[in-house]
């Protein structure tokens, strides 16, 4: 019999995201043999609760979390349940929707960047792709942002950080929200670190350091 490819379904809301990461999350999802459908930020919670989804994708994007009007999720992504994951600019407004701070960074990052890991979480636990001279992993990861989130929501914890971004990485372990600030699509680094949810809402991560493939499944 067939397997129903349907069975579990993810949501990714397109915030617009740049060099068409948007595509590029859903093509990861894809290949990880998950169906997946993109579609436009500003859904209708009945269009979601249609959908109904074992989780959600919130993409990175061009514009500023700090502007009025910019894009915000619908609210019911946070009320519906299931696990939310958001890159860059999706992190930033779930950041924002949930109580936190985003501001316009100094500095923008852009590239390459290794994020340390100071908190456990099932999100990247058993990764690494250095230590730090103190044991704690290091990963390679791509940025691309201006903004960044300078107050995570008060029921969530800092997983990894930069030296210029001290919120690289949150997570709500208990609701399953999880937001990075880097972009775990993109393949020009040496390590790449896809997300996606799968059968029982499980996180699977293909991390590709130095040429090696490892995988990780965590269940949440």
């Amino acid at each position: 019999m067939t397997e129903n490819i349907h069975k579990h379904r993810i949501l990714i809301l397109d915030f617009g995201s740049q060099y068409a990461h948007t595509q590029l999350v859903a093509r990861r999802v894809r290949e990880l043999g998950v169906y997946c459908e993109l579609w436009a930020w500003d859904v209708t919670e009945a269009q979601i609760r249609d959908f109904n989804p074992s989780g959600i994708i919130l993409s990175g994007g061009p514009e500023s979390t700090t502007e009025e009007n910019s894009p915000r999720a619908p609210q019911y992504v946070f009320e519906a349940g299931v696990p939310v994951f958001g890159v860059c600019y999706g992190m930033q407004t779930m950041a924002m929707q949930l109580g936190g701070h985003v501001e316009a960074s100094n500095e923008r990052e852009f590239g390459y960047a290794q994020v340390e890991v100071v908190n456990d979480s099932a999100l990247v636990r058993g990764i690494e792709d250095a230590l730090t001279a103190d044991g704690k992993p290091l990963l390679d990861v791509w940025m691309s942002h201006g903004d960044k989130v300078t107050a995570i929501p008060s029921d969530f914890v800092t997983v990894a950080s930069t030296e210029s971004c001290p919120f690289a990485i949150m997570a709500n372990e208990e609701k399953r929200f999880y937001g990075v600030q880097f972009h775990p699509e993109v393949r020009l680094t040496p390590a790449r670190v896809c997300a996606c949810w799968s059968v029982l809402c499980v996180i699977s991560a293909s991390v590709k350091p130095c040429g090696r493939q490892r995988k990780l499944s965590t269940t949440l």
